[in-house]
C-alpha cells in the first residue's frame, strides 16, 4: 500500500516536474550554452567563443550605467511604494465599509497594461505640448520633459512603475494585516498601546514574513524592469536610462548580438540568485527562531 501511494505521488506531481524542465530547466540551459557563442540569432552558424561576451560586457560603460540604473530602481521601489503600500493599507485596515471600494480604486493603475499607463504619463504628465509639463511652461515656469533629461530619465520611468506598483502592495499588505491574531490587538489596546506602537510591536511581527518575500520579489522585479523604461525613453537619453532588460533586448534585437544578450541576461538572473538565497536563508533563520 505504502509503495503504491509513493507511485501515485510521482505521478501527481509529474506534469509540474515536466513543465518546470521544459519551460524553465531547457530554457535556462540554452541561455548558457548560447552565452558562450557569438549567434546572431539567424545564422545555422554558431562559433563558441568562450567568455568573450562577458568580457566584452565588464568592459562596455553601457552595461554598467544599467547595472547602477537597475539598483537605483531597486532601491527606490524598497523605499518609496513600500512605504505608501503599508500606509494606505494600514488606512484601510480600520474602514471595513468602505475598504472594498478603496482596494477597487487603487487596484485600476495596477491592473491596466503597462503601455496604457505609460500613454497616459507621456501624454498628460511629461509632454511639453499638452501635459502638465505643457501646461506649467504656459505658466511661465521653466521646466522640461523629466524623460528628455540625462539627470532624471531613470527618475521619471521608476516613477510611472512606482504608481503602478504600489496598490498592489496595499492589497498584499492589508490580506496580511487582516490575518493578525485579535487577541494579541487586544491585549496591547488594553495595556495602552498607541497606533505606532501596535503597528511595531503586534502588526509587523506578524507579517514579517510577507514584507520578506515581497522584499525579495521587489529585488528580482527591479532587475527584471524593461516595459516602462521600453516604453518611455527606450533607453535614453544617450543610455542614460538603460536598464540590464533594455540593454539585453537592444544587443539582441538591435545589433543582433545574442549570444551577448544572453551573457546579459545570466546577470540579470545572478542578481534575482542572490536575492533568493538572501530569502532563504531570512526563511531559515525565522523557523529556527
Amino acid at each position: 500500500m505504502k509503495k503504491n501511494r509513493m507511485n501515485w505521488n510521482y505521478l501527481l506531481i509529474a506534469p509540474s516536474l515536466l513543465i518546470s524542465f521544459s519551460v524553465i530547466l531547457i530554457p535556462g540551459i540554452l541561455t548558457i550554452v548560447t552565452s558562450l557563442t557569438d549567434w546572431n540569432g539567424i545564422s545555422p552558424k554558431i562559433n563558441f567563443i568562450g567568455i568573450r561576451n562577458f568580457l566584452e560586457l565588464f568592459s562596455d560603460k553601457v552595461f554598467f550605467i544599467a547595472i547602477r540604473n537597475n539598483v537605483t530602481w531597486a532601491l527606490l521601489f524598497l523605499t518609496i511604494p513600500v512605504c505608501i503600500g503599508m500606509l494606505v493599507a494600514m488606512f484601510l485596515l480600520g474602514r471595513k465599509k468602505t475598504r472594498s471600494i478603496y482596494q477597487i480604486a487603487f487596484i485600476i493603475p495596477y491592473v491596466l497594461s503597462p503601455i496604457a499607463n505609460a500613454m497616459i504619463w507621456e501624454n498628460m504628465i511629461f509632454s511639453p505640448l499638452f501635459g502638465l509639463v505643457g501646461y506649467l511652461r504656459n505658466l511661465g515656469i521653466d521646466i522640461s520633459s523629466p524623460l528628455a533629461s540625462m539627470q532624471s530619465a531613470i527618475y521619471a520611468c521608476a516613477g510611472v512603475d512606482i504608481w503602478h506598483y504600489w496598490s498592489y502592495l496595499t492589497i498584499i499588505y492589508l490580506a496580511a494585516l487582516r490575518q493578525t491574531p485579535t487577541e494579541q490587538l487586544e491585549s496591547a489596546r488594553l495595556d495602552g498601546c498607541n497606533g505606532w506602537q501596535l503597528f511595531r510591536y503586534i502588526y509587523f511581527p506578524s507579517i514579517r514574513a510577507t514584507v520578506n518575500l515581497m522584499f525579495v520579489m521587489i529585488v528580482i522585479g527591479s532587475f527584471l524592469s524593461f516595459d516602462y523604461v521600453k516604453l518611455l525613453t527606450g533607453g535614453g537619453p544617450a543610455h542614460s536610462s538603460e536598464v540590464l532588460g533594455t540593454y539585453a533586448y537592444s544587443l539582441a534585437f538591435d545589433s543582433m548580438k545574442v549570444g551577448k544578450a544572453a551573457a546579459a541576461g545570466l546577470v540579470m538572473s545572478f542578481f534575482g540568485l542572490i536575492a533568493s538565497i538572501f530569502y532563504a536563508r531570512l526563511s531559515r533563520k525565522e523557523t529556527m527562531e
